[in-house]
């Protein structure tokens, strides 16, 4: 049995409406790219929502039209996108540590990585699980700060009853692995709408839109810009994706209590994920912990090997790739940071996995436990 790490759920009305859009010949940003921002925008509880290239480009947007130019406090416990984003924006990424069992960012570690030169804080909720959003935010607030949530992995998920993105400028993330896809593509939300405009000309080659113009065809740059729109084929696609979030969301949250019941019978060798009593953790990923480093990679590989899509997310950790070493603070303390990088295994899961599935995925993990014995 072949069980990938991920698969986005494409049906019918994702064929359909692509097939639509295609034989319109409206292929470039059109009208449902407004449809997914006005229908993106009431699912998070946010006044604006932009549609973007990547989540990425929604990451360096928040820093351009914000004007932030000094340090940047980013996890490096992270996807790479994070921190490019940062570079991108000619500021400065300072990492910081996150918690043990939540995998996130917390107020106390964002707090010891604030200077004089600190402007923003870009949170990553990880895996689908918010942070603690109430307190970083008020945090944020006490010092001036920036606040950005990189939600990529948390479409659809809560803190305290608010949708992760909502509480600062939120940036959305579409790819195939995503809680729901437009194959390339993500969200830019905001309740600003000064800030809303500026991000909206720069995704569009800094170009203002206006509908005093008197001669359609005038183009003026206000802004250096860029091109990072999203096709009207994608936002299609996302309109029929954004309709099915809460039942793609439901299966995920199924497959992971399922997980959680198999692996509290195995404490020698797994920490199951924990899950705030604040958070609705929305399952973009399943990660396991190890009790021991040394069996991670024996696992993955033995997984692999029946056709398993087990993988690792995130090894290395930023601070230990050359490319970002210059930015290492000489106090800089990411413990737990280099604990999970080496402890953690992401398991499959996605809305149209199959209990036989998931069942193959269990009993192959106890089969390698048979072999450690």
């Amino acid at each position: 049995m072949n069980v990938p790490l991920c698969l986005p759920d494409i049906g019918n009305d994702e064929i359909k409406i692509l097939t639509s859009v295609l034989k319109s010949g409206w292929l470039a940003h059109g009208k449902y790219n407004d449809e997914l921002e006005l229908l993106f925008a009431e699912k998070i509880g946010v006044e604006y929502a932009i549609t973007m290239n990547s989540c990425t480009s929604a990451l360096e947007i928040a820093l351009k039209a914000s004007n932030i130019k000094g340090e940047v406090i980013v996890p490096s416990f992270t996807f790479i996108a994070t921190a490019n984003a940062v570079i991108n924006s000619d500021c400065t990424p300072v990492f910081c540590d996150v918690d043990l069992e939540t995998r996130n960012m917390t107020p106390e570690f964002i707090a010891s990585c604030i200077t004089k030169d600190t402007e923003a804080v870009i949170v990553v909720h990880y895996a689908g699980q918010p942070c603690r959003m109430d307190e970083i935010k008020s945090l944020c607030d006490k010092h001036s700060l920036l606040l950005i949530e990189d939600s990529a992995e948390t479409i659809g998920a809560r803190w305290n009853g608010k949708q992760a993105g909502s509480f600062g400028i939120g940036c959305f993330s579409f790819f195939p692995t995503k809680n729901i896809t437009t194959a390339e593509g993500g969200m830019f939300t905001t309740n600003d709408y000064l800030l809303a405009e500026r991000a909206r000309a720069i995704i569009s080659h800094g170009i203002v839109k206006s509908d005093k113009k008197t001669k359609p065809w005038h183009r003026e740059a206000t802004y250096v810009g860029h091109n990072y729109r999203m096709p009207n084929p994608l936002a299609a696609l996302g309109v029929v994706q954004l309709k099915k979030l809460d039942d793609l969301n439901k299966r995920r949250k199924e497959v992971a209590k399922i997980y959680d019941l198999d692996f509290a019978s195995k404490a020698d060798y797994f920490k199951l994920p924990y899950v705030n009593k604040k958070a609705e953790h929305v399952y973009q990923m399943y990660t396991i912990q190890l009790v021991n480093e040394q069996y991670r990679d024996s696992l993955v590989e033995y997984l692999n090997s029946m056709k398993i899509g087990a993988s690792v997310h995130f090894d290395p950790p930023l601070h230990e790739q050359n490319l970002y070493s210059r930015y290492i603070r000489s106090n800089t303390n990411l413990r737990n940071t280099e604990i999970l990088s080496k402890t953690l295994v992401s398991l499959p899961i996605f809305p149209t996995m199959t209990d036989q599935q998931v069942k193959w995925v269990l009993d192959s993990i106890q089969q390698w436990i048979d072999q450690q014995n």
